[in-house]
């Protein structure tokens, strides 16, 4: 039997796998769950894992793997607890991938590999300059691709967004798209001359490009100096 805030951080986490393929970040399971602090995030995460429903996978940076699932969460019409002042209510993005990290507990359907152009290297760290030209193309499956838009893929260099997942040498899906929403993970053109790889945040008429490494500050531009060039959707990577 899992408690309330168990029930609700396993949902969010299962949310996050299903929408984006990787997990949400400490900071975001803890606003998530209107918890005051990441120790409270911790203390659940250690629940779950010695109930047997996630694993952390080691030597990889925020690596959480779904084990198996709740009884009540596999029934149809599934409705998770409230979370804090505002009821927490996970949502599946139509068209994201599904399930791709729960290999071990959750069949995964066949899909077709569709190619990508890979546009060259994008920086996880220092900004780098604009890549444009085709390196070359990746077999990516179908179910990885977000809705119905152009997609293209990067090579990361750099760890400026390990804490979320990405590494040096991490080949990113991306969706093209002009616009974004606050906690989104973009690729981003600073100055019509840099692109890098952040978390965006609108702030009135600033535009916060975040890293997901505490090594690395957060840099707030002027909104016209920031062109989101697309949002990550998938991540690919090599072993």
């Amino acid at each position: 039997m899992l408690t309330r805030k168990q029930l609700e951080l396993l949902t969010f986490i299962k949310e996050r796998l299903d929408r984006d393929g990787m997990p949400p970040s400490f900071d975001e399971m803890k606003e998530a769950l209107d918890l005051r602090s990441k120790s409270g995030i911790h203390r659940l995460i250690t629940a779950l894992e010695e109930r047997g429903f996630i694993r952390r996978l080691p030597h990889r940076a925020r690596a959480l793997e779904i084990v198996r699932l709740p009884e009540a969460m596999e029934r149809p019409g599934f409705q998770p607890p409230a979370a804090g002042p505002a009821a927490f209510q996970p949502r599946v993005i139509a068209g994201d991938r599904r399930a791709a990290a729960t290999r071990d507990s959750m069949a995964v359907a066949a899909v077709h590999a569709l190619d990508l152009p890979v546009m060259g290297r994008i920086a996880a760290g220092v900004p780098i300059e604009a890549i444009s030209e085709i390196s070359h193309h990746i077999a990516v499956p179908g179910s990885m691709l977000s809705g119905h838009g152009n997609h293209y893929a990067l090579e990361v260099k750099g760890d400026s967004m390990i804490e979320a997942g990405i590494t040096d040498g991490d080949i990113v899906v991306i969706r093209e798209q002009a616009t974004a929403e606050n906690g989104d993970i973009v690729v981003a053109l600073v100055e019509d001359s840099e692109a890098t790889l952040k978390r965006f945040r609108r702030r009135g008429g600033m535009i916060a490009l975040e890293a997901a490494n505490p090594a690395y500050e957060t840099r707030v531009l002027p909104d016209h100096k920031v062109k989101v060039q697309g949002r990550l959707v998938g991540l690919i990577r090599n072993y």
